[in-house]
């Protein structure tokens, strides 16, 4: 079984999973437009360019997402996409990437539990969690 994060976008999939590969050292491995879907389908000619799923490679993990019709979409609430990460170098490297443009709720710093935390939403409305446990003593 494997339990992948699915994210909808407001019109925005292609830039956001650009901006994803860039800050995760990922790899875009599909991006469809709902142009790429069957003619009957008869999608309307504004949103032939929009995502109809993207997927992209990071590490052994994968992260998926898509443009959700206007009358879809709602702004994400109640979740967050957390990234745990062995050292505070790569906790700082990904919080300053992904963050960037976006909003911060809680600034990257040592915690009881961890070395880095933090907690921000993207500039696409993503909320995230950066997350470097520490070691047990």
């Amino acid at each position: 079984m494997e339990l992948n994060t699915y994210l909808h976008f407001n019109g925005n999939c292609a830039e956001a999973f650009k901006f994803y590969e860039k800050s995760l050292g990922g790899k875009i491995l599909m991006m469809m437009t709902h142009a790429d879907a069957p003619p009957e389908l008869k999608v309307p000619d504004e949103w032939r360019s929009k995502i109809m799923h993207a997927r992209m490679s990071f590490g052994d993990q994968v992260l998926m997402g898509s443009d959700a019709p206007p009358d879809r979409y709602s702004k994400p609430a109640g979740f967050s996409v957390s990234i745990s990460v062995k050292g505070a170098e790569e906790a700082e490297r990904l919080y300053k990437a992904l963050s960037e443009g976006g909003q911060i709720h809680m600034a990257l710093a040592e915690t009881f539990w961890a070395i880095r935390f933090g907690m921000f939403v993207d500039k696409f409305g993503v909320p995230w969690m950066i997350n470097a446990e520490k070691t047990p003593a």
